[in-house]
């Protein structure tokens, strides 16, 4: 694995990578007990609408974190933030299956400690990436944020598979437990590291919006992933739904993160990757990926959409990111991302939260259908736009970007 080897011999990274990947574990595994639980807490007759919720406050309240939060949270440097995330996601995961085994819990106080454990994950994800392009050369960054994708999508194979057996041992609630535990190891990681860059102290709250909206890239970038993750949001809503069991959907899961894993290891060996074409031909070969799920073809087939389809999604991640380290400056960098994740953070849940009444109306496979068609839709936009729009070429104007800059 030559281009991952001087990311991996970096001592910031040798240090933090049995966290994240602890961590990564953790989250796998969560993605099919979030949903379960709450499929098993909620009224039967409003199952699709209260998983939709619950899946959406998982993530949407990390982006009232990223404005909310912008002033206090100044100033620290990116192993710091992520820190803070870490330690928040552990105390309210950790109280969901304290509730759930005292009989305590019902399903708003689940999506009220949801939405508490989320509150700080647009700063989490931007203090992540800014230690990669802080402790990293510019060269080293597609590898080491395809390092961290690998981390995730590997998660996606073990994860749901753990899941299903602690779920079928034990309880959805221990699965959570077991996340929470997680969070808490990635917690200690990051208050290990000691890096000295930290943001800037007279940045402004707005100044990651207003390099974004002052950079006709990153906003156009900003407006494709919006959009992508927006419509890819009525999925996890219609997984849970679309099987019938929770091994079953450990399953899809994990055909999904079979091929995710794949795409982003394969990612990671091309230093010279176009950034641009990998980003929008993810999200087109994605969504014309999806579209064969609704068509109620046999389960070992439905597995091999999905590899495909973790195959098509995995150079996202990784090109989309390495876009936002090489056009912003480093010291608008967290900013920058943080209102990045801010945006983003509210793209998927507001789709989870359009398509709770699509799958309570339509059902699971109807609605896998239409993301897959309106992602695809999306990907050819984005070709035309590429195609007789070129976007310039020239480089980051710090001097525009005058809410990065003290």
């Amino acid at each position: 694995m030559p281009p991952y080897w001087p990311v991996v011999r970096n001592r910031v990274f040798a240090r933090l990578l049995p966290g994240l990947a602890i961590s990564a574990l953790g989250d796998g595994m969560s993605a099919v007990a979030i949903g379960w639980l709450a499929v098993q807490v909620a009224p039967h007759h409003q199952r699709g609408l209260w998983v939709g919720l619950a899946i959406a406050a998982y993530t949407l309240p990390g982006a009232l974190g990223a404005v909310l939060l912008a002033r206090p949270l100044r100033g620290r440097s990116g192993a710091h933030l992520a820190a803070l995330d870490a330690a928040l996601r552990t105390v309210f995961l950790g109280a969901i299956p304290l509730l759930a085994w005292s009989g305590a819990l019902t399903i708003g106080r689940y999506a009220t400690l949801l939405a508490c454990s989320a509150l700080l994950s647009a700063w989490g994800s931007a203090g992540r990436y800014t230690l990669v392009a802080q402790v990293l050369p510019s060269e080293l960054h597609v590898p080491a944020n395809a390092l961290l994708t690998v981390l995730t999508e590997a998660s996606t194979v073990v994860g749901p598979m753990l899941a299903g057996l602690l779920i079928a041992w034990f309880d959805a609630a221990a699965v959570l437990a077991a996340d929470a535990a997680t969070f808490a190891v990635l917690a200690v990681s990051f208050v290990l590291v000691r890096t000295r860059a930290a943001l800037p102290e007279r940045e402004r709250r707005s100044a990651g919006l207003v390099a974004i909206r002052r950079d006709r890239r990153l906003f156009a970038l900003m407006a494709l992933s919006f959009w992508f993750f927006l419509l890819f949001g009525p999925v996890p809503v219609a997984v849970p739904l679309f099987a019938d069991s929770a091994q079953e959907v450990a399953m899809l899961y994990t055909a999904f993160g079979i091929g995710a894993v794949i795409g982003a290891i394969t990612t990671g060996h091309l230093p010279h990757l176009p950034l641009w074409p990998a980003s929008i031909g993810s999200v087109l070969g994605f969504g014309l990926l999806l579209l064969p799920l609704g068509l109620g073809l046999p389960r070992w087939a439905d597995l091999l959409t999905l590899a495909l389809a973790g195959l098509a999604w995995a150079p996202y991640p990784t090109a989309s990111m390495s876009i936002f380290q090489r056009l912003t400056p480093a010291a608008c960098l967290p900013s920058v991302l943080a209102a990045r994740g801010a945006v983003l953070v509210v793209s998927t849940p507001l789709g989870t939260l359009l398509g709770a009444p699509l799958v309570q109306a339509t059902g699971p496979a109807a609605t896998l259908v239409t993301c897959g068609v309106a992602i695809t839709v999306l990907g050819l936009v984005a070709v035309g736009v590429r195609l007789f729009r070129p976007l310039p070429r020239a480089r980051f104007d710090e001097r525009k970007a005058s809410g990065c800059t003290p």
